[in-house]
């Protein structure tokens, strides 16, 4: 996955739009702005403002899989519904 497109996937799970990952890594919109408009390559510390906002460090934000832990953490987030909606979902997985 790419860079941007890692971003827009991190920014739509929030459900933020550009203004609001703008105030949140203290970066400008224009700055964000600019590189969707641009798709360009942000510099490492535009990105590590980025990761920053979203609570996660340069290496989560390029590591393909999810960690086991990360997962165990995510499941147990859940309400109680989704935990029983995950579990036929995955016992319907062969």
């Amino acid at each position: 996955m790419e860079v941007l497109e890692k971003i827009e996937k991190l920014r739509k799970e929030k459900g933020w739009s550009i203004n609001y990952l703008a105030m949140e890594s203290g970066l400008t919109q224009s700055t964000l702005n600019n590189l969707y408009s641009r798709s360009t390559e942000p510099k490492i510390s535009t990105l590590r403002a980025i990761c920053g906002a979203f609570g996660i460090t340069l290496s989560d934000f390029f590591k393909e899989e999810e960690s086991e832990d990360e997962l165990i953490r995510r499941v147990k987030t859940l309400s109680k519904e989704n935990k029983i909606a995950l579990l036929q979902i995955l016992k319907n997985i062969k």
